[in-house]
């Protein structure tokens, strides 16, 4: 065979490799990020179907794991998904420490999780960031405008602080603060009227911090409850956090029982799934025990 024939035959044979190697086993191949994100999302999903909670644990971490497989898959030139992704882990790593956590290291260390993709998603914003440089963090947190972003960095960023009580003492409270404060401003009605049921949980836990009247938490205690009545952990952290403290016994007992009277609404339950569950679970705590009979 001539040296054409030869280096012909050779074209061939990588030709005929490459070809093969391009119908190797799909997990070779990169992964389409938005079937990632939508297989995310599925999972995260707790109004698809009856709820269990103990199931749901395995669906969230599935949840946070594809969008940690999807966040550095999403191109630069695409900052809406990918504040997307971040705001959905830092809800998620919330949820987790909330609901399913147990040890105080893991606690603190999806607690900070959430506040650290949280922030990445707030300093996606160009403004953001230009405002952060030039008069500083809260500054930008009062320029921000994703109120899902400011409010789960605020929510995150709140329970981290009960690990580092340093870091709350100097500033991280305010920061804490300020989110809230932002989060009202854009929409008091996200989540459930979660803004101001934090809002009232910060100023009755934190109100000497901050410099206000533990008073001051039942305006947002009763906002968040006239703007979704079925979000149960209104009334149990009213109950909690404001009622109990100052002894009006009379109105602790009152938000626990309608707590209670609400959650045997299936539709009630429904409507908040994870977050209902945890404060009923917390509110049959709460409730006075029944002596056991002699």
């Amino acid at each position: 065979m001539n040296r054409a024939g030869i280096l012909l035959c050779l074209f061939s044979f990588v030709l005929v490799d490459v070809a093969a190697l391009s119908q190797e086993a799909p997990e070779t191949a990169a992964p389409d990020v938005r079937a990632l994100i939508a297989e995310a999302d599925a999972a995260f999903d707790r109004w698809a179907g009856p709820f269990e909670f103990a199931a749901y644990r395995e669906r969230l971490e599935t949840a946070v794991a594809l969008w940690e497989r999807a966040l550095p898959l999403i191109p630069e030139d695409d900052p809406a998904s990918r504040a997307q992704v971040l705001d959905r882990l830092a809800e998620a790593y919330f949820e987790l420490g909330e609901a399913y956590l147990v040890e105080p290291a893991a606690r603190e260390e999806a607690y900070g999780k959430g506040k650290d993709y949280a922030l990445a998603s707030l300093r996606l914003d160009p403004l953001f960031g230009e405002t952060e440089e030039s008069r500083g963090f809260r500054a930008a947190l009062r320029s921000a405008s994703d109120v899902a972003a400011i409010f789960w960095y605020g929510n995150t960023l709140g329970v981290w602080l009960n690990y580092h009580q340093i870091t709350a003492i100097f500033g991280g409270v305010l920061d804490v603060l300020a989110s809230y404060e932002r989060s009202i401003e854009l929409d008091e009605t996200y989540f459930g009227g979660a803004p101001h049921r934090s809002m009232a949980a910060l100023i009755a836990q934190a109100y000497f911090v901050i410099g206000k009247s533990r008073h001051d938490s039942v305006l947002h205690y009763e906002r968040a409850m006239e703007i979704d009545p079925a979000y149960l952990e209104s009334y149990v952290n009213y109950a909690e956090h404001y009622a109990g403290p100052v002894g009006e016994d009379a109105l602790y007992d009152e938000l626990l029982a309608t707590a209670m009277t609400l959650a045997e609404d299936p539709q009630v339950m429904a409507a908040w799934p994870l977050y209902n569950e945890l404060a009923i679970r917390r509110a049959r705590t709460m409730l006075p025990q029944e002596a056991p009979s002699p």
